[in-house]
């Protein structure tokens, strides 16, 4: 059993890495989708990153295709969060979130209730998993936008003073 720390993670250049690389900070982990309509909440993921980047805290794509809606490769994926949202995140490379073959990362997060108690499966693109400095982790579903007052409070909350 892999814990959040140890879930290896295959960046978008190729890099390898775990999760452990973010420990202490503030991540919000996002299964992103660049053909999906939620795809505009780049633009506020990329806002969050740009605000509390120097303080603790950084945005992580997952891009995935679970829902058949990411394109066909890490290249056209990097060229497209770039030149359309100007992502400066670090992104994963693509990745199952759900089913058998999902990704370690996945394993742990999806194991998190959202507001209602509900934890499980990823229900759709840009699911929002915050992951605290203590491994604590909050979950927020697909419609709940990246600067919705509860995921910003909790992100100033758990940044370094």
């Amino acid at each position: 059993m892999t814990t959040l720390v140890d879930a290896p993670l295959t960046m978008l250049d190729g890099r390898a890495t775990t999760f452990g690389e973010f420990a202490g900070k503030v991540v919000l982990v996002v299964n992103v989708a660049s053909r999906c309509g939620l795809a505009p909440q780049y633009a506020d993921l990329e806002q969050l990153q740009k605000t509390y980047g120097d303080r603790g805290f950084t945005v992580l794509g997952v891009p995935s295709n679970q829902f058949l809606q990411e394109l066909s490769s890490e290249e056209k994926i990097a060229e497209y969060c770039s030149t359309t949202w100007g992502v400066t995140f670090p992104m994963t490379e693509k990745a199952k979130v759900n089913g058998k073959k999902r990704h370690p990362l996945y394993a742990e997060l999806v194991q998190a209730p959202d507001a209602h108690g509900m934890a499980g499966p990823v229900t759709w693109n840009f699911e929002k998993f915050l992951v605290l400095p203590s491994g604590e982790v909050h979950r927020f579903r697909p419609n709940v936008k990246p600067d919705a007052p509860e995921i910003v409070a909790l992100i100033e909350a758990n940044l370094p003073s």
